[in-house]
């Protein structure tokens, strides 16, 4: 199965959708990771690096849509969410203006660069912010597609994007619907809801649970912010418990916010999968990915555990 990283199918889709829509590209000096000098090169005219000053490049972007702009910038999520969350916060979010952060090389999954460039609260801080949208697409499909609703969609968006290649898990006729969650696999004991590139984990986990004679439902949850409140209860209510899996902390990510809405709605047991109270380390990937127990068999035996406090 082809695979690739959803920061390729941004810079992809930056060049395509250049074509049809007028915005511009803003970096901060990292065009050849964030694969936003795909743009550059076929629009050289609609792009601007900002050097490494990732605050002022927001505050550029606030400016640029204030006057009427679409601006879509990008650094690494590190970057975007940590050093410039003031700037996102006060002058793009509280005006409400229609600035699209596409942040990449989120979470665990940057690898050896270690733990001052995996970010994995940036889904907790972005998802606090009033009004924002936040995004975490799990394959090339799911990328364009946000990608696309962001520059056609009024408000501040942020998209949540990996370094790592991922495979696909949406068909060529996928429908992407913002605040929608798409449920990619049925069954009628437990619900994993996924986001990002745990989505194909989520789905290797359901295999894993199917040789145990366990069913186990398997929804994308791409969009974070607005929630997908209908599937979540839908799932609470027909399977009766609930795994989240995220490359993320679970302190404030997509996991509380699903056990937010389970609670207040129709509690059922919710337990997640995600980084705990720690920071990540540098290692190769599948080393991470083992250590920080963001796997498909942590994931199924999560989900026998949550069945088994149905009991």
């Amino acid at each position: 199965m082809a695979k690739m990283a959803t920061r390729e199918a941004y810079g992809n889709a930056l060049a395509e959708l250049g074509e049809k829509y007028n915005f511009v590209v803003l970096d901060a000096d990292l065009a050849a990771a964030t694969k936003t000098g795909v743009f550059k090169k076929k629009y050289p005219e609609r792009f601007f690096d900002c050097g490494i000053q990732e605050g002022n490049m927001i505050g550029v972007c606030a400016g640029l849509a204030a006057a009427g702009k679409v601006p879509v910038c990008s650094t690494f999520a590190m970057f975007a969410a940590g050093r410039a969350y003031e700037q996102i916060r006060n002058a793009v979010g509280y005006p409400h203006l229609g600035v699209k952060i596409c942040a990449t090389h989120a979470g665990i999954t940057v690898g050896e660069d270690g733990a001052t460039h995996q970010c994995n609260e940036d889904i907790a801080l972005m998802r606090t912010i009033p009004g924002m949208t936040v995004i975490c697409p799990a394959d090339e499909a799911e990328t364009k597609a946000a990608v696309e609703t962001a520059i056609t969609t009024d408000g501040p968006f942020y998209i949540r994007l990996g370094r790592f290649a991922v495979p696909d898990v949406h068909g060529e006729d996928y429908k992407f619907q913002l605040g929608k969650g798409d449920t990619l696999a049925d069954g009628k004991d437990v619900t994993i809801i996924a986001t990002g590139f745990m989505v194909h984990l989520a789905l290797e986990a359901r295999d894993l649970l199917a040789a145990k004679g366990i069913s186990a439902r398997v929804v994308d949850l791409h969009t974070i912010k607005p929630l997908d409140t209908e599937v979540i209860i839908k799932a609470a209510k027909e399977t009766g418990a609930i795994v989240t899996a995220e490359e993320a902390t679970v302190i404030g990510g997509l996991g509380a916010a699903v056990a937010e809405t389970v609670c207040g709605a129709c509690p059922v047991p919710v337990l997640r999968v995600g980084t705990e109270d720690t920071f990540g380390r540098s290692g190769t990937v599948p080393a991470l990915l083992e250590m920080y127990g963001l796997t498909a068999a942590n994931i199924a035996a999560k989900a026998e555990a949550a069945v088994a406090l149905k009991k």
